[in-house]
């Protein structure tokens, strides 16, 4: 009863979409340009104490030719010719990690792929020019042009991840799940919404929703559009036209795949009512945990347990030996 009581209002929240009439052949164009790029997928296998995987650094390109690393990281305790893939998506100012941090997916009996957001704080650097400025931090990166916007070409990059997974052999392109936290998680939102090849998306205390209230209330890495807006007033309903293309409460209706979300009520990076703005619209299968005491962390650990039964009882067959 607690439970429902405190969250009553989040499964009432409904604001006002801000989608454009252009919305979706912004979309159809941007994914044209996206696949008119080859991909140049590359594999380095690298030497691992454990050898009950095989661990490979891997590039491919985005939608500008930026060289995207990560880590795939594939099982060899289990005799398959293809295996599933769990594509992950990390947090704002993250990267694509240590291969050490994707072994309890691995474990599954599933290859990983662990990818970088350009800019951040992996290997990955940036082909793109821009022509303005921006303030703190990339999520003002290229703000004031959408065709520019430093999100687009974030979203290709996830998006070119699963071209990626599908290339490889010992992959089945029938069997993706994609997974983040953070902004990991409004990435997931974004590729679950923008390609229908993933079974599954995992979403943790997610980003990129709801983004104007974001603004307003300078939660999180989006405060920095705020801080673009002190300097450039004059640019405000630009900005907020432009941000909406990228906000997933507007793209929340093309998801299919199930979604398994988690919110935390003490969050105020990521707030739970503003993705509540994203969840409520999603048509498709839907789940969500709720940590009532938590802050951003989430559910940490715990959810991780959660996320690992989800997927053994979605896809038992996934997992016969």
């Amino acid at each position: 009863m607690y439970i429902e009581h405190i969250t009553k209002e989040l499964y009432q929240y409904y604001p006002p979409l801000t989608k454009k009439n252009d919305f979706d052949e912004f979309w159809a164009e941007t994914l044209q340009q996206a696949n008119q790029v080859p991909l140049q997928a590359e594999r380095t296998r690298i030497d691992y104490p454990s050898k009950h995987v095989n661990v490979y650094d891997i590039a491919y390109s985005g939608m500008d030719k930026t060289r995207i690393r990560g880590w795939l990281v594939v099982p060899t305790f289990v005799q398959k010719d293809t295996f599933p893939c769990l594509i992950h998506y990390h947090g704002f100012n993250g990267s694509r990690g240590e291969p050490s941090g994707l072994m309890h997916w691995a474990m599954m009996g599933m290859a990983v792929l662990s990818v970088d957001c350009r800019d951040q704080g992996g290997s990955t650097g940036n082909n793109t020019m821009y022509t303005h400025g921006f303030v703190s931090n990339v999520t003002s990166k290229g703000v004031h042009n959408k065709m520019e916007y430093y999100y687009r070409y974030v979203y290709m990059d996830c998006l070119k991840a699963i071209d990626f997974a599908c290339a490889q052999a010992d992959i089945d392109s029938d069997k993706i799940v994609i997974e983040g936290a953070s902004q990991g998680g409004g990435l997931g939102m974004a590729i679950a919404a923008l390609d229908n090849r993933p079974r599954l998306a995992m979403v943790d205390v997610p980003s990129n929703s709801n983004l104007v209230a974001r603004i307003e209330g300078n939660h999180g890495a989006f405060g920095a559009i705020a801080e673009y807006l002190k300097q450039h007033p004059e640019q405000t309903d630009l900005i907020m036209d432009n941000l909406s293309y990228f906000d997933t409460m507007n793209l929340a209706t093309r998801i299919t795949c199930p979604i398994l979300a988690s919110v935390a009520l003490k969050d105020e990076t990521c707030p739970a009512l503003m993705y509540f703005a994203t969840y409520n619209r999603i048509q498709s299968e839907k789940e969500i945990v709720i940590y009532p005491f938590n802050g951003h962390e989430g559910g940490g650990m715990k959810q991780t347990e959660v996320k690992l039964r989800y997927l053994q009882q979605l896809f038992p067959k996934w997992f016969e030996v």
